[in-house]
Protein backbone atom coordinates (compact mmCIF):
# COMPACT_ATOMS: atom_id res chain seq x y z
CA UNK A 1 0.00 0.00 0.00
CA UNK A 2 1.13 3.26 -1.09
CA UNK A 3 0.73 6.74 0.79
CA UNK A 4 1.16 9.77 -1.21
CA UNK A 5 3.47 12.34 0.22
CA UNK A 6 3.98 14.90 -2.41
CA UNK A 7 3.65 15.28 -6.77
CA UNK A 8 5.57 17.31 -8.80
CA UNK A 9 2.77 18.37 -11.27
CA UNK A 10 5.15 20.97 -12.30
CA UNK A 11 7.00 18.46 -14.17
CA UNK A 12 3.94 17.23 -16.56
CA UNK A 13 3.68 20.65 -17.26
CA UNK A 14 7.38 21.39 -18.22
CA UNK A 15 8.75 18.11 -19.94
CA UNK A 16 7.40 14.94 -21.70
CA UNK A 17 7.72 12.11 -19.34
CA UNK A 18 8.94 9.06 -21.13
CA UNK A 19 9.61 6.03 -18.74
CA UNK A 20 8.99 6.27 -14.72
CA UNK A 21 11.46 4.17 -12.31
CA UNK A 22 11.44 3.47 -8.63
CA UNK A 23 13.96 4.36 -6.08
CA UNK A 24 14.74 4.89 -2.05
CA UNK A 25 15.98 7.33 -0.76
CA UNK A 26 18.49 7.82 2.22
CA UNK A 27 17.53 10.02 4.61
CA UNK A 28 18.14 10.74 8.31
CA UNK A 29 15.80 10.98 10.57
CA UNK A 30 14.45 14.52 11.31
CA UNK A 31 13.47 14.24 7.49
CA UNK A 32 11.43 10.84 7.76
CA UNK A 33 9.40 12.89 10.64
CA UNK A 34 8.89 16.03 8.14
CA UNK A 35 7.68 13.56 5.31
CA UNK A 36 5.14 12.37 7.56
CA UNK A 37 3.79 15.63 7.83
CA UNK A 38 3.67 16.19 3.98
CA UNK A 39 6.59 19.02 4.25
CA UNK A 40 8.23 18.54 1.08
CA UNK A 41 9.15 20.65 -2.45
CA UNK A 42 10.26 18.39 -5.75
CA UNK A 43 9.32 21.78 -7.73
CA UNK A 44 13.07 22.00 -8.88
CA UNK A 45 15.05 18.95 -7.74
CA UNK A 46 16.92 16.86 -10.05
CA UNK A 47 18.44 13.30 -10.07
CA UNK A 48 21.74 13.01 -11.48
CA UNK A 49 24.13 10.03 -12.04
CA UNK A 50 27.65 10.90 -11.02
CA UNK A 51 30.65 7.79 -10.13
CA UNK A 52 27.89 5.13 -10.96
CA UNK A 53 25.94 6.48 -8.13
CA UNK A 54 22.34 8.32 -8.18
CA UNK A 55 21.96 11.89 -6.45
CA UNK A 56 18.97 13.78 -5.85
CA UNK A 57 19.97 17.69 -5.90
CA UNK A 58 17.40 20.71 -4.51
CA UNK A 59 14.85 18.71 -2.85
CA UNK A 60 13.42 20.81 -0.17
CA UNK A 61 12.50 19.32 3.02
CA UNK A 62 11.46 21.23 5.45
CA UNK A 63 13.24 21.21 9.22
CA UNK A 64 11.21 19.43 11.75
CA UNK A 65 9.85 21.91 14.32
CA UNK A 66 10.70 19.39 17.21
CA UNK A 67 14.23 18.43 15.78
CA UNK A 68 16.16 20.84 18.13
CA UNK A 69 20.03 20.62 16.93
CA UNK A 70 19.56 17.49 15.37
CA UNK A 71 17.72 18.83 12.32
CA UNK A 72 18.68 18.43 8.90
CA UNK A 73 19.70 21.19 5.69
CA UNK A 74 16.89 21.11 4.12
CA UNK A 75 18.60 21.29 -0.14
CA UNK A 76 21.27 18.66 1.11
CA UNK A 77 21.82 16.36 -1.61
CA UNK A 78 20.74 13.00 -1.15
CA UNK A 79 21.49 9.45 -2.53
CA UNK A 80 18.74 7.53 -4.07
CA UNK A 81 19.25 3.55 -3.98
CA UNK A 82 18.65 1.56 -7.41
CA UNK A 83 20.37 -1.58 -8.72
CA UNK A 84 23.49 -0.86 -10.51
CA UNK A 85 22.34 -2.41 -13.95
CA UNK A 86 19.13 0.48 -13.50
CA UNK A 87 21.56 3.34 -12.82
CA UNK A 88 24.06 2.17 -15.66
CA UNK A 89 20.96 2.40 -17.99
CA UNK A 90 19.65 5.74 -17.33
CA UNK A 91 22.95 7.14 -17.13
CA UNK A 92 23.44 5.90 -20.62
CA UNK A 93 20.04 7.42 -21.79
CA UNK A 94 20.76 10.52 -20.11
CA UNK A 95 23.95 11.04 -21.80
CA UNK A 96 22.78 10.11 -25.21
CA UNK A 97 19.80 11.56 -25.96
CA UNK A 98 19.64 14.69 -24.32
CA UNK A 99 16.93 13.02 -21.28
CA UNK A 100 16.58 14.53 -17.63
CA UNK A 101 15.58 12.31 -14.67
CA UNK A 102 13.36 14.54 -12.98
CA UNK A 103 11.23 13.22 -9.59
CA UNK A 104 7.82 12.87 -10.34
CA UNK A 105 6.19 11.94 -6.62
CA UNK A 106 7.52 10.58 -3.29
CA UNK A 107 5.76 8.12 -1.28
CA UNK A 108 5.78 5.60 1.82
CA UNK A 109 5.45 2.25 0.33
CA UNK A 110 6.00 -0.50 3.29
CA UNK A 111 7.25 1.74 5.72
CA UNK A 112 9.98 2.92 3.45
CA UNK A 113 10.23 6.36 1.24
CA UNK A 114 10.44 5.98 -2.25
CA UNK A 115 10.41 8.41 -5.19
CA UNK A 116 9.83 8.08 -8.29
CA UNK A 117 11.87 9.36 -11.03
CA UNK A 118 11.12 9.96 -14.52
CA UNK A 119 12.97 10.08 -17.84
CA UNK A 120 12.39 13.12 -19.64
CA UNK A 121 12.52 15.08 -22.45
CA UNK A 122 11.95 19.48 -22.08
CA UNK A 123 8.90 20.64 -23.53
CA UNK A 124 8.91 23.55 -26.42
CA UNK A 125 6.81 26.71 -25.50
CA UNK A 126 4.83 26.00 -28.30
CA UNK A 127 4.25 22.48 -27.05
CA UNK A 128 2.97 23.94 -23.53
CA UNK A 129 0.30 26.37 -25.38
CA UNK A 130 -0.77 23.02 -27.43
CA UNK A 131 -1.40 20.95 -24.04
CA UNK A 132 -3.09 24.48 -21.85
CA UNK A 133 -5.28 24.63 -25.69
CA UNK A 134 -6.25 21.35 -25.70
CA UNK A 135 -6.91 21.19 -21.74
CA UNK A 136 -9.28 24.15 -22.09
CA UNK A 137 -11.02 22.73 -25.15
CA UNK A 138 -11.93 19.25 -23.04
CA UNK A 139 -13.37 21.20 -20.18
CA UNK A 140 -15.45 23.53 -22.57
CA UNK A 141 -16.60 19.75 -24.22
CA UNK A 142 -17.63 19.01 -20.69
CA UNK A 143 -19.29 22.05 -19.75
CA UNK A 144 -21.05 22.01 -22.23
CA UNK A 145 -22.25 18.25 -21.97
CA UNK A 146 -23.08 19.22 -18.41
CA UNK A 147 -24.97 21.74 -19.30
CA UNK A 148 -27.63 19.65 -21.38
CA UNK A 149 -28.02 17.21 -19.23
CA UNK A 150 -29.32 19.73 -16.92
CA UNK A 151 -31.96 20.79 -19.29
CA UNK A 152 -33.04 17.52 -19.86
Amino acid sequence: MEKLISRNRKAYHDYHIDETYEAGIVLTGTEVKSLRDSRVNLKDSFARVEGGELFLYNMHISPYDQGNRFNHDPLRTRKLLMHKAEIARLAGKVKEKGYTLIPVKIYFKKGLVKVELALARGKRLYDKRRAIAEREQRREVERNLKDKMQGL
